[in-house]
């Protein structure tokens, strides 16, 4: 068994759309991951966020730490080296990440729709832009725009998988509140503590991720069915695409959220282990119902899993990550 490449082109033009999602949906079963091709994202878009993303890694400390957010639990700006940790999502005491991080809200404003419900605003901070490097802002927001536009096909992709009508998940996104991340795993003049990793072994919080990735020693693998720890390694222009355990939930576990981690380089300070990753997760409305899917739940059963908001389910997850984190005494 391996993750499987699907050009989804056939899909998006009408030419073969129920293979395409035959294809899709047998991925989505087994190992909840795939890798697609014929996504219509033009390359130019990915490479200009990875260079701009670069060049603001590479400033000096103290610049980076300008665009640091305030406030507790909030995905925006720029997060220092090893000051988070995804493996504490999952109740793991494991040592933070060995990355840094900028991330990108929602780049539509909802805060006027959501004002009566004090929770959502978090959801709908304000992003942090960074003022330089020249142009990083625009290539960030670019890329955001290009995957918030595939995350929609693809789950017009996944409702026809489903055996839903296409539009079946189109009146829960309108208003998404969708994080796009860009991790920079520099390479390591330390040595790891006792299992720390690039990024622990986890699953994804929301509905899907859209992930690009540059080659390097030391990069994501995904945990099969049968227990191995496989390397990902895309096709030239191809995205990796993922489930996250909002999905997991709304099929009542008949596709699968699967963990993953981000391995460590096998020499310490070789510069071709400097990796980099731009990824889009994929959230829901805030206040949209994450429930299962009645044609995913088998006659005479209930539901695996209570009804829960997106906004909620989300919460909880990042609250576990930052909670880990000051235990850690390792926060930013």
């Amino acid at each position: 068994m391996h993750v499987p490449t699907i050009d989804i082109a056939p899909f998006l033009d009408g030419s073969a759309r129920a293979a395409v999602a035959a294809r899709v949906a047998r991925a989505c079963e087994e190992i909840g991951f795939l890798t697609v091709t014929g996504h219509g994202i033009a390359p130019e878009v990915v490479e200009r966020a990875f260079e701009r993303s670069r060049a603001l890694f590479d400033l000096p400390q103290a610049r980076k730490d300008r665009f640091h957010p305030t406030g507790p639990s909030r995905q925006r700006g720029y997060h220092g080296f090893a000051t988070r940790g995804l493996a504490y999502t999952l109740g793991e005491k494991a040592p933070p990440d060995l990355r840094e991080s900028y991330f990108l809200g929602p780049i539509d404003d909802h805060r006027d729709h959501f004002h009566s419900q004090p929770d959502a605003a978090d959801a709908y901070a304000p992003n942090i832009y960074p003022n330089e490097p020249e142009g990083t802002t625009e290539a960030l927001v670019a890329v955001y725009r290009a995957y918030e536009g595939l995350a929609a096909d693809l789950l017009r992709l996944f409702a026809v998988a489903l055996g839903e009508p296409e539009g079946f998940f189109a009146g829960a996104i309108g208003r998404h509140f969708s994080i796009l991340a860009s991790h920079h795993y520099p390479p390591l003049d330390d040595p790891p503590a006792p299992g720390q990793l690039r990024t622990g072994a986890h699953t994804d919080y929301g509905a899907l991720t859209i992930l690009a990735m540059t080659e390097a020693d030391g990069g994501l693998e995904v945990r099969m069915p049968d227990g191995r720890w496989q390397p990902v390694r895309p096709p030239n222009g191809a995205l990796v695409v993922n489930l996250g355990d909002m999905m997991a939930r709304w099929t009542n576990d008949r596709w699968t959220s699967t963990l993953h981690r981000v391995g460590n380089p096998r020499e310490l300070g070789n510069t071709r282990s400097r990796r980099q990753t731009i990824g889009l997760f994929h959230h829901p409305d805030f206040d949209a119902t994450i429930e299962a899917i009645p044609s995913c739940v088998p006659p005479n059963e209930a539901p695996k899993y209570p009804p829960i908001s997106a906004g909620a389910h989300i919460a909880m997850k990042i609250a576990a990550s930052h909670e880990g984190v000051r235990e850690s005494g390792l926060g930013h």
